[in-house]
């Protein structure tokens, strides 16, 4: 196993000019290296140590994978490397793979969106006993426009619970919830600084969602918390003095919830926003951007930092790790895809609101079956509406039970989850499609976790392009080993990918010559 992070041997050696001497010394980033000319002055090359007589053009300090983003994030976070693994729904991120990124100090978050109540609360106890002496893990709290009580009961848990970090995502507005999350516990230290009790993630993929998320909350949010008795007005007031949240994931490319930016264009153009609320609001501490979506390669990883990001979070990749909560067949429908086997296809969270997801299209049909039903959703009023060809193909080929049936079985989840959404059904019969339709969508994901193996063409896997490149990064190396991939292995690998590519392009800019070796970075053991 290789060392990750302790300095290579500090012994010199001699000046090397050829391109492989050149491209295996570049490689040994734990060290400062040296730019020199040869003695004719014809000829670029490094050293490491000591020059004797030589002529120094540059030198490059050692480079570590924990220098890569920016020393603040992991200074408020308590992490030694500014890399997140960030938070699958359904529980597909494990209290298992949170725990073993807390123990390798770095962060990750616990998949909560789309579960039931009971089940984020088991995951959130869990994790408290577990972690109780650390900050470096969090849990999820997705937007669920369609169930706004479920969001706040999971907010009251989380700051009720003491969860030190919580990833806000999907959200197109802010809502009670996720203000309470940020401005409860807010106080100010000896020194009249305003400090966090819980700091708050905030992934977005729009400029104007990233305005809300960089700007103080409302004040007619945090008057209805403070009316409720879930905020004080000492809280309150201190929210109206610093950003909802002090850490904004710009989400690109990604699986799941997704708008398809490009992080080249996105990343900048919030940065450039940031820094202008900032000025606008005159905060004493700089607000972090982090990069997300598309990072399933050390190319990847370097980009986003080169682009400014403070951290990186990766998605799609830790689906295949051995502490996903993801069936077997399922990593090994991933372990096939190339990064053009994705789909756009709708979300069962916010399926009356006609919003996407990305997900995996090779080897299951679920992205053409369920915009089979969101079409059929949209053209018609009701079930009863649904002419009886289509009907018959939608039971048959896409639900595989009558309707009536799906109703039975999706009114007995209602019962237990949301009672008013029966009620609500019953006075409306459009409302009835819909929860009908989404039984489909829900149990997709369901099916793909549990690995039913009679629904393997409606496996709903949520993936993006990453994936694609990271399986083809990982072929003939240990990675492609589906018990060598821990959460931990894969972002080591990619921390120190991304760091060796970040030297050569450094050296690059010096005119350093370099071979294409010096470009790659091969996956192995590291600790």
């Amino acid at each position: 196993m290789s060392v990750l992070a302790l300095p290579d041997a500090p012994a010199a050696s001699p000046p090397v000019f050829s391109p492989e001497g050149i491209t295996a010394r570049a490689r040994q980033i734990r060290r400062p290296v040296h730019v020199v000319s040869s003695p004719d002055g014809r000829e670029l090359g490094l050293a490491t140590g000591p020059v004797p007589g030589g002529t120094v053009l540059g030198t490059l300090p050692p480079l570590y994978p924990e220098w890569l983003g920016g020393r603040t994030f992991c200074e408020a976070h308590g992490v030694r490397f500014p890399y997140v693994a960030g938070e699958m729904a359904n529980g597909i991120a494990t209290t298992r793979m949170v725990a073993a990124m807390a123990h390798a100090e770095m962060l990750g978050f616990f998949g909560a969106g789309g579960l039931a109540y009971p089940e984020v609360e088991r995951g959130v106890h869990a994790l408290a006993r577990e972690l109780e002496s650390r900050d470096n893990w969090g849990v999820n709290l997705i937007h669920s426009p369609a169930e706004p009580e479920l969001e706040f009961r999971v907010a009251e848990l989380l700051v009720d619970a003491g969860v030190p970090r919580i990833s806000a995502s999907a959200f197109m507005e802010l809502t009670p919830a996720v203000v309470l999350c940020s401005a409860h516990g807010l106080r100010r230290d000896a020194a009249g600084a305003v400090v966090r009790r819980t700091r708050l993630l905030a992934k977005v993929s729009r400029p104007e969602v990233a305005e809300r998320f960089l700007s103080p909350a409302p004040p007619v949010l945090l008057d209805h918390l403070v009316a409720r008795g879930k905020l004080t007005r000492q809280e309150a007031d201190l929210a109206a003095l610093v950003p909802v949240a002090e850490d904004i994931t710009v989400e690109a490319d990604s699986g799941g919830h997704t708008d398809n930016r490009p992080l080249q264009a996105l990343l900048p153009r919030i940065a450039a926003l940031r820094d202008e609320l900032c000025r606008r609001f005159g905060y004493p501490r700089p607000v972090r951007l982090g990069a997300a979506g598309g990072l399933g390669t050390p190319d990847a990883v370097a980009a986003a930092f080169a682009l400014g990001a403070s951290y990186v979070v990766t998605g799609s990749v830790n689906q295949t790790a051995v502490e996903s909560g993801l069936s077997d067949e399922a990593k090994a429908m991933l372990c096939d895809a190339d990064i053009a086997d994705v789909a756009m296809a709708p979300a069962a969270d916010m399926f009356e609101l006609g919003v996407k997801l990305q997900v995996l299209a090779r080897g299951t049909m679920f992205a053409q079956r369920a915009a089979r039903l969101h079409a059929a959703y949209r053209a018609h009023g009701s079930l009863e509406e649904i002419p009886p060809a289509l009907r018959t193909r939608i039971e048959r080929d896409v639900l595989r039970a009558p309707f009536d049936e799906v109703w039975q079985r999706t009114r007995a989840f209602w019962e237990q989850r949301d009672p008013a959404e029966i009620a609500r059904a019953q006075a409306d019969p459009k409302h009835r499609m819909a929860l009908v339709f989404r039984w489909y969508l829900g149990s997709s994901s369901r099916w793909a976790i549990t690995g039913e193996a009679s629904r393997r063409t409606d496996y709903q896997i949520w993936c993006g392009p990453a994936m694609g490149a990271f399986n083809r990064w990982v072929a003939g190396t240990f990675l492609a080993e589906p018990a060598n991939r821990s959460v931990v292995q894969i972002a080591l690998n990619l921390l120190e990918g991304a760091a060796v590519l970040t030297r050569a392009h450094q050296l690059r800019t010096y005119g350093v010559p370099l071979t294409a070796e010096a470009f790659s970075y091969p996956p192995r053991g590291l600790a």
